[in-house]
């Protein structure tokens, strides 16, 4: 027992681990330039091929300090740095000897075997890091992390160590524990695929005071069931490990399980809101005196690393300032500073930081014994001075609170600065918009495409919450550029408080007067679709009271044949497949005929047209394609995850046309993911919504936002064409496409895709799968045709060797 507490404090003490969603209220004292100081030193560690030796010895490095090194200097805008640890681990195909047993005992099938803990982490660190987590070092790390959460079982939900080799599977104990579980849980959340299971297994292991413990320990019960193991044991919860003294508090486990808890609200999950808050209360509640916090069994005494990652968490999640400055002032006491050490043996040793203040004042006489705790100490102390949430810090959102930052202020546009709404999508700006912009909001270089692009959105915010634009020399607020930044936003995961500010500009009553009635403008009543339906996701987005209203307001719209039709002077004449699109979306818990209205207007090739007026096509629209595939497969928002066959409620037909539009989508992007035009440039707005879309239906969208990430410029926009001056409403297109995604995978949406390709199972009503081409499998008959050939081929070589060996041997016997 004990040697296995030890084992799991080891991984504790190098897992280096923290975060949580970005709630826009902590604004404690964290101190970026101790923590940037602190990966300056941590980079002097470094071996040039990015490793660190293991202090247990063996030929391998320690893969997983490596790892909280990485995290640190993410943390602290300093990821550059860290380069070389990527290079060692996915460049050179060294991730695997950390999560598979194959580095270990190479060549002897031991790479089935998984580390889930390990594996998880390495998750966290490809997303951290801005690399493709999808295919790093050769895995779907995604995938392979769903593969190692058990389905069945004792350990269902658990995030397991497991053979994928039954033939080895008595090889394997499973000894993961807390720390692999929460990692798991950030890392799935971070790649938008929260795994419920995963999610409710970690809360079994917080007990009723409000701690998590750090082992999944075993307990003998009389119950029966596929949960109890045949020697007659279940895994225990923590409260029923109490009175077998199997739950101690652990300080390390508690900070990870509330940054994961923190992560997968973040990602949607659902009934997380009291186990937080009583993680919370307990961490306010143990800490010590000088500020610090303990970990687990052998690390209860106060310690920067114990401390770091828990001062992390709590700001994530807020409400616990006080807690958080004390933490902070306890970090920065055990790190060398020019202040205080320029003359001691830590002048040369400035930004490293001691396990305790206690090492800390003996180094400054006697120098640092014991680099490798330094190291450890370091990392995740460094993680509480910069305070970036380890979900923000997975999403690319690399800029920290800032201490004391005033609150942002809301600007009140009066109704008659608002410009007539217009027939074509009303004040979207052109090239020659002079958009205004607010203060400058800072994202360092080393940021990921995605938080680049986000803060150059964000940027176009005047007063930071709403789209100006000038035309004629008047400034009009630009509602529809507003809604489109905010959504665009939520696809990138990224500036929640402009995001935040925004929805409430959008909401409030003036402003849905203005751009869903037309006020002042309109004489008498008037309602726009578009408008309307936009609105309504907004704020159901940020969970506003009058999304019920503005619903109710757009299904008056509607007519018995499924069109929404505008009213007032100023309706939409020009009545488009995307228009009608975002209406099903906005009605999408009761569509009613507005569904069937829109499979009829498919075209001959799977396409869908421009305009809704078009009965009858040959070709459509690759633009309002995408945008019918991401209306068709809208549900309202759920936990469960879209099924491969035909859901509850879809027609044949709906399966049918929905199959053959994702089909059509897949024809004209490039290898890169990209759809081109006429001359061969990249059209990066009809890229975006081909990718989203693709992404809705379960596709992959990697291609295109690695392709578009590439030509994100410095100011963080993109350019209209492949190159030039950064154009605002291409970069605001571009949104989805750099996040890979699509705004209705996005956490907190109010919808959810309600299918996923590639149709793995017949369906009762015959419906068609996705084409070989679109799911990337070649088809059967090609498959044994060339296996027949490679045969008959290899037959043939056989036949010529033996024929050659015997003329030889007849020509050697010749006199």
């Amino acid at each position: 027992m004990r040697r296995r507490y030890l084992t799991a404090v080891a991984f504790a003490v190098s897992i280096g681990v923290v975060a949580a969603l970005l709630t826009g209220t902590a604004s404690a004292a964290n101190d970026p330039g101790a923590a940037k100081a602190n990966s300056r030193w941590l980079a002097t560690k470094l071996k040039p091929d990015g490793t660190l030796e293991n202090p247990n010895g063996g030929a391998l490095p320690d893969h997983g300090l490596m790892l909280d090194v990485l995290f640190a200097m993410y943390a602290s805008g300093d990821g550059a740095k860290a380069e070389p640890i990527m290079k060692f681990l996915d460049d050179e195909g060294h991730a695997s000897d950390y999560f598979t047993w194959d580095g270990l005992v190479p060549g002897l099938g031991y790479d089935k075997i998984v580390v889930g803990g390990s594996l998880a982490k390495t998750l966290v660190a490809a997303q951290v890091s801005g690399r493709d987590p999808r295919n790093f070092d050769g895995y779907d790390l995604v995938a392979e992390t769903h593969a190692a959460i058990m389905r069945t079982g004792p350990d269902k939900g658990r995030i397991s160590d497991y053979s994928k080799d039954p033939k080895l599977a008595d090889a394997v104990s499973n000894d993961a524990n807390t720390f692999g579980q929460g990692l798991g849980v950030i890392g799935l959340a971070a790649a938008g695929e929260n795994d419920r299971i995963a999610i409710d297994r970690l809360l079994t292991q917080q007990c009723s005071e409000g701690y998590f413990r750090l082992i999944f320990e075993d307990i003998p019960t009389k119950e029966t069931g596929d949960h109890v193991t045949p020697d007659g044991h279940k895994i225990s919860t923590c409260d029923e490990g109490k009175p077998l003294d199997l739950s101690p508090t652990d300080g390390d486990a508690t900070g990870l399980a509330l940054s994961a808890l923190l992560a997968a609200r973040q990602a949607g999950a659902t009934g997380l809101d009291a186990p937080i808050a009583k993680t919370v209360s307990w961490l306010k509640a143990n800490q010590t005196s000088g500020g610090g916090w303990g970990g687990g069994v052998g690390t209860e005494a106060p310690n920067t690393n114990s401390t770091g990652m828990i001062v992390q968490a709590l700001a994530d999640a807020g409400g616990a300032d006080a807690a958080v400055d004390k933490g902070v002032r306890y970090l920065k006491s055990a790190q060398a500073n020019a202040a205080a050490d320029s003359g001691t043996k830590l002048a040369g040793e400035l930004g490293a930081i001691a396990y305790n203040p206690a090492a800390y004042e003996a180094a400054r006489t006697s120098g640092i014994s014991g680099v490798d705790t330094w190291i450890r100490a370091g990392a995740q102390a460094s993680l509480g001075l910069s305070q970036v949430g380890f979900y923000a810090l997975a999403k690319g959102d690399t800029q920290p609170p800032t201490s004391g930052a005033p609150a942002p202020t809301t600007t009140t546009i009066t109704t008659s600065a608002t410009p007539p709404p217009q027939p074509k999508k009303a004040g979207t700006p052109r090239a020659s918009t002079v958009v205004r912009p607010p203060a400058a909001i800072v994202t360092p270089d080393t940021a990921t495409p995605a938080a680049r692009l986000g803060a150059y959105l964000a940027n176009r915010l005047t007063d930071g919450d709403h789209v100006e634009v000038t035309e004629d020399g008047k400034t009009y607020v630009d509602y529809d550029a507003t809604a489109d930044v905010v959504l665009a936003l939520r696809a990138l995961d990224q500036q929640p408080d402009s995001v935040a500010r925004a929805s409430q500009f959008l909401v409030k009553p003036e402003a849905v007067q203005a751009y869903a009635h037309g006020a002042p403008y309109e004489q008498g009543e008037a309602s726009y679709a578009g408008p309307l339906a936009k609105l309504v996701l907004v704020a159901e987005f940020a969970k506003a009271d009058v999304a019920g209203q503005l619903r109710s307001d757009l299904v008056k719209l509607r007519g018995t044949d499924g069109k929404f039709t505008d009213t007032g002077s100023f309706a939409d004449a020009d009545e488009t497949v995307e228009r009608h699109a975002w209406a099903v979306l906005a009605t999408a818990a009761d569509p009613g005929p507005a569904v069937e209205l829109l499979l009829s207007r498919q075209c001959a090739d799977g396409t869908f047209p421009k305009h809704l007026d078009t009965a009858e096509c040959g070709s459509g629209d690759l633009a309002a394609t995408a945008a019918a595939v991401t209306a068709l497969a809208a549900r309202p928002h759920t936990d469960a995850a879209p099924p491969s066959r035909r859901p509850d409620g879809w027609s044949a037909r709906r399966v049918s046309a929905f199959v053959s539009a994702v089909s059509a989508l897949g024809v004209r992007p490039t290898g890169e993911g990209m759809v081109t035009g006429e001359g061969g440039e990249p059209d990066i707005a009809l890229s975006a919504a081909v990718a989203a879309a693709r992404q809705t239906a379960g596709l992959d969208a990697s291609g295109t936002a690695r392709s578009l990430g590439e030509l994100v410029q410095a100011d963080g926009g993109l350019a209209k064409g492949a190159a030039g001056e950064t154009d605002f409403p291409t970069s605001l297109a571009a949104a989805q496409g750099v996040a890979g995604r699509s705004w209705l995978s996005a956490a907190d949406s109010p919808l959810s895709p309600a299918i996923r390709l590639p149709l793995t199972e017949a369906n009762p009503s015959g419906a068609p799968v996705l084409a070989a081409e679109q799911s990337g499998s070649p088809p059967s008959w090609l498959v044994w045709g060339l296996a027949g050939l490679a045969v008959l081929l290899l037959l043939t070589v056989i036949a010529l060797v033996f024929v050659l060996l015997r003329f030889t041997k007849k020509k050697g016997a010749t006199p």
